[in-house]
């Protein structure tokens, strides 16, 4: 295996690290529970960004971006968000260092620049947003406000993990004020839909639409709905959610407008994110024990070519006839790298590019030039052909397009066989120690029986699919009449 990487079913956590880490995604930093994202993951970020800030603006959002720092008194306004959050947040209460006195090249905090008011580092924006709002909305003309903020955020975590769980982390974070509550849960609805598509057509990763229970809900919400994915190892990894906040926002930071009656009116919000974690998505849900496996849709590199040759001469054949392929292949938008450093050999290049999951690999040699053709290999089945250079570049975007379908089947098929009813705990808990996945089974809807079962199983109720059918049956822990079945899984 390329650089010694765990392989998943001896030690999946630390197969999981050693990817990352060895494949050029992210480092660790100074800073304890911080990351370095890398170039070639920062590359991926900036793909996968792209292409929901396409997304979002196509559904007529607009970005901004708000302070990082929220003073502690607005953090305070809507006490459930803040109650929610109070245990992650890092704080800021003096702003000045000084030579300290009794150590000689070293600083203190002055004591005399202490902060009238603490501030506290965004663990989310709504607090900062929407006392910004207030200014901003007096009529129903001033609605629909529909704004999207890219930026960091930072969650004081104790346990960390890169990408899945860190202390600070990059995302977008959308917050729109509306004039009647249908419009608001009809752009949370909209926008989990958005989330859906991205993530099922760009990172081929199938998903489960639902909503939380109240106990799960984002702190400050009426109702939050979420996409559920299924990772490898049979653990479930929540990839984005999608927040209805009802007025609870503008009531606590008095936005209202007047309405086409001229009468006064709380608006309506909604919040919604995806962050880096996606990468981590990403990684166990595609990747094997040779590397990283990526859909080529957001993949940094699609197609590298590597040169096999002898001699300056053969080496010049090569670079001439690779010269017009690159540039035929950029004009189409494929994402190719010609790698002809000699520093390394082409062993050594094959099996990097297929730890970095690049999706397609294209050898071309002396011999393949005099016979009009090269050997592509595919990182999804590693499977080898030998191709014709003759129509090369419609060959390389059919096999792109395939490569990300399969993987998108071959993560379904994988998902849909791990969704198994249960109608015993008896039965739940051999399926959840067995190979995991989604458990589906009756709930009786009380938050005492969900604390229950996660405190026995570690099992959490992932969500209540959208237009799950009504059934009725007997809650799994308490006996009691239930009427429908919800996802219980362990999660990341």
């Amino acid at each position: 295996m390329s650089k010694e990487i765990t392989s998943r079913n001896s030690d999946y956590s630390k197969w999981y690290n050693d990817l990352v880490l060895k494949a050029g995604l992210a480092d660790y930093s100074a800073v304890r529970g911080c990351m370095v994202i890398k170039p070639y993951g920062f590359a991926l970020w900036e793909n996968m960004r792209d292409q929901l800030d396409k997304m979002f603006k196509d559904t007529g959002h607009v970005n901004a971006y708000f302070p990082l720092f929220v003073p502690k008194s607005l953090f305070e306004a809507e006490e459930k968000n803040a109650e929610g959050f109070a245990k992650e947040c890092a704080v800021v209460t003096h702003y000045r260092l000084k030579a300290d006195p009794n150590k000689k090249g070293s600083l203190m905090v002055d004591p005399e620049a202490k902060l009238e008011e603490e501030l506290v580092v965004r663990p989310t924006s709504e607090a900062i947003i929407w006392n910004t709002y207030k200014g901003w909305i007096q009529s129903y003309r001033d609605l629909p406000l529909l704004i999207n903020q890219w930026a960091n955020v930072v969650r004081w975590e104790m346990r960390t993990r890169l990408f899945l769980r860190t202390a600070e982390f990059l995302w977008q974070e959308g917050h729109t004020a509306h004039a009647t509550e249908q419009e608001a849960v009809a752009e949370a609805e909209q926008m989990l839909e958005v989330y859906a598509e991205f993530v099922e057509e760009w990172m081929a990763l199938p998903v489960i639409k639902g909503v939380k229970t109240e106990s799960e809900r984002f702190a400050g919400a009426v109702n939050t709905y979420c996409i559920e994915a299924l990772m490898q190892d049979g653990k479930a990894l929540q990839a984005g959610t999608s927040h209805f906040l009802g007025q609870n926002f503008a009531k606590a930071f008095d936005v209202k407008f007047s309405d086409k009656e001229n009468k006064l009116e709380y608006v309506w919000a909604t919040s919604w994110g995806v962050s880096t974690r996606l990468i981590g998505a990403l990684v166990m849900a595609h990747s094997d024990d040779e590397g990283l496996v990526l859909p080529p849709r957001i993949a940094p590199l699609q197609v590298v070519i590597v040169p096999i040759f002898k001699g300056e001469e053969q080496k010049a054949q090569i670079d001439a006839r690779v010269g017009s392929l690159v540039q035929e292949l950029k004009k189409a938008g494929v994402r190719v790298k010609y790698d002809d450093n000699d520093n390394a050999r082409p062993g050594w290049k094959f099996a990097e590019y297929e730890l970095k999951g690049v999706p397609l690999r294209l050898a071309i040699g002396a011999r393949d030039l005099e016979n009009n053709s090269a050997e592509l290999a595919r990182r999804d089945t590693r499977e080898k052909m030998s191709v014709s250079m003759d129509g090369l570049t419609d060959t390389i975007l059919q096999l792109l397009d395939d490569i990300q379908l399969r993987m998108f089947a071959k993560a379904r098929d994988y998902r849909d066989a791990h969704i198994i009813p249960a109608d015993t705990m008896e039965d739940f808990l051999r399926i959840l120690d067995g190979e995991g996945g989604f458990v589906s089974a009756h709930w009786d809807g009380t938050a005492e029986t969900e604390e229950a079962i996660k405190e026995k199983t570690k099992a959490t109720i992932r969500c209540i699919p959208l237009n799950n059918p009504e059934e009725n049956g007997t809650c799994i822990f308490s006996g009691k009449p239930s009427t429908q079945r919800v996802l219980f899984a362990r999660a990341y």
